[in-house]
């Protein structure tokens, strides 16, 4: 299992504690794996989602730690959306 999956997943727990996310998100991290939230409830299992979202290690993390904003980062090219533009919208309030 990579350690880096791991950190980036219990940065999602607790920036996903206690919010009212429904819906499904897929991370797709180049690399390294998936990482999917199903109403809140996050795993490493691959599956359905609402939205995909495709991305590099190093681009999380510096959206985790606020160096790049969501946005910024899908208008540069640094992510691609495929799916449900608005769960993409929704989910990036808790990742900057």
């Amino acid at each position: 299992m990579s350690e880096a999956l791991d950190a980036a997943i219990a940065e999602l727990q607790g920036r996903l504690a206690g919010a009212d996310f429904d819906g499904s998100v897929k991370f797709d991290i180049e690399d390294e794996g998936m990482i999917r939230i199903v109403d809140g409830a996050i795993s490493r299992e691959d599956g359905d989602a609402d939205v995909t979202i495709t991305a590099s290690l190093d681009t999380l993390k510096e959206m985790f730690e606020g160096e790049l904003a969501p946005t910024a980062a899908y208008m540069t090219g640094k992510i691609k959306i495929e799916g449900d533009m608005g769960q993409a919208m929704k989910l990036s309030q808790f990742l900057g």
